[in-house]
């Protein structure tokens, strides 16, 4: 059976031009780039020339990027290394911002700074569609805070936080702004000079990169504690052999998501938009989740309240659907979503949460998968 695959925020393939950029660093010249001869610096060129590509796209220096195994350690990196390094300064604890909604990876680790580190952590709420306030965020503010850190576009309901804003809210005490931009890649700006932020985490295999790699861009004046020790490669920030193939892999998917970005956007926002009025027309239960005009162009989430959101996924695969409950980084869990309840969703209809996420290159209508969405969820007695 054809199975059409609509989970791309979990993952996407890898785009034949990645593999094509990749592959002399994976064959010929697969040198150690710290390594003083010709191969590792062939290697060490192609490692500074990827390092150099992103730093244009994030509206950096070079010297500010930092490559990472993915956008979890990109958002230890940035909020436990900032927040670390500025208790360091201070002679021990600070307070950290965030909010309820964000990636597990965020969430665990300000958990990790408040039991480890004995760092207070302010969580501020979001309204129902999951967006957090300019003002919210500023009275959270005090003069120990180390770190903000939100999320650009939530990865289960997709909802745009107003980065710009909030970074210069932040600014104004002075205090570092960290953006996780992994699901917003290819689909928003991420540029600093539009949206302020010194600390920026992407996903490679968000965008057509492998799994495996990712980036921290952080701005070289922020003191960063690294979390991985040893032979001081990444300027001291981040020890270890880098993945030079993957480091050019990611540079090339992120050149491609960002040519494309504005042509995608447009072209996949009208489909998604005629897609969710065609779901919420033909079912009477469906509730669309998240901002409905401040969200990605690729992410149309629902509850179906009456069912099992798990066995709504179950009929929809075998009508040739691939979808998702949530993010699929909470492995195992079957908790209603951490998102969709602090937007004040009630667990039980948290749980019927199913999320839709969309390909940069869909060119096609949805109106099939939507039929799909209203044959499933009648067949589970919704």
């Amino acid at each position: 059976m054809s199975l059409l695959y609509l989970d791309n925020a979990a993952t996407t393939p890898v785009r034949p031009e990645v593999l094509e950029a990749m592959m002399p660093y994976l064959t010929r010249w697969y040198g150690n780039p710290s390594s003083h001869h010709t191969v590792g610096e062939a290697a060490a060129d192609a490692l500074a020339d990827a390092r150099a590509r992103v730093a244009r796209v994030l509206g950096l220096r070079a010297g500010d990027v930092v490559f990472t195994s993915g956008g979890t350690e990109a958002n230890n990196l940035a909020i436990k290394g900032i927040a670390i390094a500025a208790a360091l300064a201070r002679g021990g604890g600070g307070h950290v911002v965030t909010t309820p909604i964000e990636h597990e990876s965020v969430l665990e680790s300000v958990d990790y700074l408040r039991r480890v580190h004995g760092f207070e952590v302010a969580l501020v709420p979001v309204d129902g569609f999951g967006r957090v306030g300019v003002d919210a965020v500023a009275a959270s503010l005090r003069d120990d805070t180390a770190l903000v850190s939100v999320g650009y576009a939530n990865n289960e309901i997709g909802t745009i936080q107003d980065a710009a804003a909030l970074a210069a809210t932040v600014h104004e005490r002075g205090i570092p702004f960290h953006l996780d931009a992994v699901q917003a890649a290819g689909w928003l700006p991420l540029s600093a000079d539009v949206l302020g932020h010194d600390a920026i985490s992407l996903a490679g295999h968000k965008i057509g990169a492998p799994k495996g790699t990712g980036v921290l861009g952080v701005r070289g004046r922020i003191p960063l504690e690294p979390l991985l020790h040893g032979g001081g490669q990444e300027r001291g920030r981040r020890s270890g052999t880098e993945d030079v193939a993957g480091a050019v892999g990611l540079a090339t998917a992120l050149e491609l998501a960002e040519a494309e970005r504005d042509e995608a956007s447009t072209r996949v926002t009208a489909i998604r938009d005629r897609f969710v009025a065609r779901v919420l027309e033909r079912v009477p239960s469906a509730r669309l989740t998240g901002d409905p005009v401040h969200r990605l162009p690729g992410t149309a989430s629902f509850t179906f309240a009456g069912t099992s959101g798990e066995a709504v996924l179950l009929e929809l695969e075998r009508r040739g659907v691939v979808s998702s409950s949530g993010s699929a980084c909470a492995a195992g869990s079957d908790e209603p979503s951490h998102v969709l309840v602090a937007m004040g969703v009630a667990p039980e209809v948290a749980q019927t949460a199913v999320r839709f996420t969309f390909p940069r290159w869909l060119n096609a209508s949805l109106d099939a998968v939507a039929d799909a969405v209203e044959e499933s969820v009648a067949a589970v007695g919704g």
